[in-house]
């Protein structure tokens, strides 16, 4: 029965816009490895009992990757390779009053736990401006001392956070926000959060916002498909036969186990992937080809694709490297281009798309420090360019503004990319002068871009990977404040949809007037997509979404969304007559606009999102079963969120476009 309603909920959307068709609703390629995706491999690419190893050649540094990079047998316990850049040593007499101030501060302050994790950042902050080269041991020792982690001597050594944290250590505000906001983060229950600084927009915008606004453009009625890939986060370190459901790191590994039983798997990791696991090989294969199938694009590739980052795997950190990264860079992006059409791909990076992970420091910091991470922004920009995405004007400005850039499209659409690590929590450098909502620059560069557009006439699509809101647990408050006001500034006549990832779930925001003082339909501005992700990391299924898109307007009139059940992967193993099926899930519309007043062709605007938050209040399971099931893919390990109390919460996260609103507004822990 489940399979014939299926059918005629697909049959239903093909009558419902006969305009654009798709392919079967649900499909399973062969299960042998397609071979001549590659020209060579360093292992026999046809076993089932072995990952394939394909050779890859850079083709902007010229260079073909080692086997020994993605052995899964002999995964390195520490990178000695890349270089790893210190502060410089400071003045004497700067070291002297930095000194007495520390004393004084220590003095004046009252001896509870926020004042000894600070106090000690203090301490932290002389060594590292007096003897930066001690940095690294003295932040394996904080976190000893503070029980941040098992592993404190390979996640802040020398050859991995160490210097990063000696860094912002040297140049924070230790003693006032910055050092408050590490320790709240850094260590739960010892500071309490600080009230979001205020914002001063004085001066941002060079323009007031357009009164009255200009008229909307006028559809074309022609629909265009664009694919939204996200958390593809591939493993060339996949082991087929380890443990799937290990103690400790990520599983589907050869040095990682069960606690239980450290010689034996007893959940053996299936060819095409597990709920604790990334992407292998033989799933990232499968998903390529399955795409132009289901979405009907085998002739005519997509008009284009979005990709919201996280492209390397989730390997602890002294297991990283540089090369590591842009081995992933070069082989998704060389797999996007020859399998998914003739469209440009857009692509943001995410967090896990950097060495060290989730870091990058902003050019203010000035000197060597200014660059430490230019070789990676030059890197993935030469490859956008070898790919032929973006056109060389876009190509300067992603080596110059953290790989983020801006493309004007010739049919009037604008998409802006943004590098949401100076937005992310996890971001050490970005708890340097964090009462400074923008030291980077990235927000400056968008606001400008925006005003650009606005000027030009132009549409714009936002993206990035880390979200600015929903329940506010990854974008800090500061930064995340300032964006929605710039997205209130430009929006809904210039800015048409924002897109980003990171969650691995299916879920969106909504951004209203006025810093969401009054909530309601005719507030809202726009929307973020926030995307399914290919991995099944963390217990989750894998996915994919195909937004239907005016060509004149550039908004979305329809979203279809395609997963697949990673809990039937085991039943695939030891056969090559099929690989996994991935099945029609839900179209947008369908699934949430039945009680809603909305004409066939009318957008899937903010509004529209909003009357959804208002039928999920009236009937609150859309949220309970319809929302959570899509949430975590139909998996059978999603979490029931049948009370009230996690009900209002989701809503409320729904209604968050930045993180300041989030927990200003939301109860946390539903997110």
């Amino acid at each position: 029965m489940a399979r014939v309603f299926q059918l005629l909920v697909y049959a239903v959307l093909a009558l419902r816009s006969s305009a654009v068709t798709y392919g079967p609703s649900s499909y399973a390629p062969p299960g042998a490895f397609p071979t001549s995706l590659y020209n060579s491999y360093y292992n026999n690419p046809t076993a089932t009992s072995a990952q394939p190893q394909p050779v890859i050649s850079d083709p902007v540094l010229h260079k073909v990757y080692p086997a020994g990079l993605t052995n899964p047998d002999d995964i390195p316990q520490n990178d000695t390779q890349d270089p790893y850049v210190l502060p410089p040593r400071a003045p004497d007499d700067f070291l002297l009053q930095t000194a007495i101030s520390q004393v004084e501060w220590l003095f004046a302050t009252a001896s509870n736990n926020c004042a000894l994790c600070t106090g000690a950042l203090q301490i932290g902050k002389f060594l590292a401006l007096a003897a930066p080269e001690q940095g690294p041991a003295f932040a394996i020792f904080l976190c000893q001392q503070f029980q941040l982690s098992s592993t404190c001597n390979s996640t802040f050594g020398s050859t991995a956070l160490g210097p990063v944290v000696t860094q912002v250590l040297a140049y924070a505000n230790i003693s006032g926000y910055d050092g408050q906001m590490i320790c709240q983060n850094s260590i739960p229950g010892f500071c309490s959060l600080p009230p979001t600084p205020p914002l001063n927009l004085t001066g941002w915008f060079s323009k007031p916002k357009p009164n009255p606004l200009p008229p909307p453009k006028k559809p074309s009625g022609q629909r265009v498909k664009v694919l939204h890939l996200s958390d593809f986060h591939i493993d060339p370190r996949y082991a087929t036969g380890a443990e799937a459901n290990c103690t400790s790191g990520l599983c589907c590994r050869a040095n990682t186990f069960s606690s239980t039983s450290p010689n034996k798997s007893l959940v053996p990791a299936p060819r095409y992937g597990s709920f604790q696991c990334d992407t292998p090989f033989s799933l990232a294969a499968s998903v390529v080809e399955t795409i132009p199938v289901l979405t009907g694009t085998e002739n005519t590739g997509f008009a284009w694709t979005i990709y919201t980052g996280d492209l390397v795997s989730h390997d602890s950190e002294n297991q990283l490297s540089r090369d590591y990264v842009m081995y992933a860079e070069t082989v998704l992006y060389d797999l996007f281009k020859r399998t998914l059409g003739s469209g440009p791909v857009y692509t943001a990076l995410g967090n896990h798309d950097s060495y060290n992970q989730a870091q990058d420091a902003p050019h203010s910091l000035g000197g060597a420090l200014a660059d430490q991470f230019s070789w990676n922004y030059d890197h993935v920009a030469s490859l956008w360019n070898v790919e032929q995405w973006i056109p060389q004007s876009a190509v300067a400005q992603a080596r110059a503004h953290y790989a983020a850039y801006s493309v004007q499209r010739t049919d009037g659409l604008r998409v802006i990319t943004l590098n949401t690590d100076l937005w992310y929590s996890a971001n050490v450098f970005n708890y340097i002068n964090l009462s400074h909502p923008d030291t980077s620059g990235m927000l400056r560069f968008l606001t400008d871009e925006l005003q650009d557009a606005e000027d030009n006439g132009d549409r714009v699509w936002i993206m990035g990977h880390v979200p600015s809101g929903w329940d506010g647990s990854d974008a800090l408050e500061a930064p995340s404040d300032l964006f929605y006001q710039i997205v209130d500034r430009f929006s809904p006549h210039v800015i048409a949809n924002i897109f980003y990832g990171h969650t691995h779930e299916d879920q969106f925001s909504i951004f209203y007037a006025n810093n969401a003082t009054n909530i309601s339909a005719q507030t809202a501005l726009t929307t973020s997509w926030i995307a399914p992700s290919i991995t099944p990391l963390t217990n989750l299924n894998s996915g994919f979404r195909v937004y239907e898109v005016d060509s004149a307007t550039f908004d979305i009139l329809d979203a279809h969304t395609w997963w697949s059940d990673v809990n039937s992967y085991p039943n695939l193993d030891g056969q090559t007559k099929f690989g996994p099926t991935y099945s029609y899930e839900y179209s947008t519309r369908e699934a949430y606009g039945t009680n809603i007043p909305w004409g066939a062709n009318d957008p899937l605007n903010a509004t529209w999102w909003h009357h959804v938050t208002e039928q999920m209040e009236a009937n609150p399971s859309l949220v309970s079963s319809t929302f959570t099931n899509f949430q975590g893919k139909q998996s059978v390990h999603t979490i029931p969120c049948n009370t009230t109390q996690c009900i209002q919460a989701k809503i409320c996260y729904m209604r968050s476009g930045s993180a300041s609103l989030s927990v200003q507004n939301c109860q946390s822990g539903f997110g």
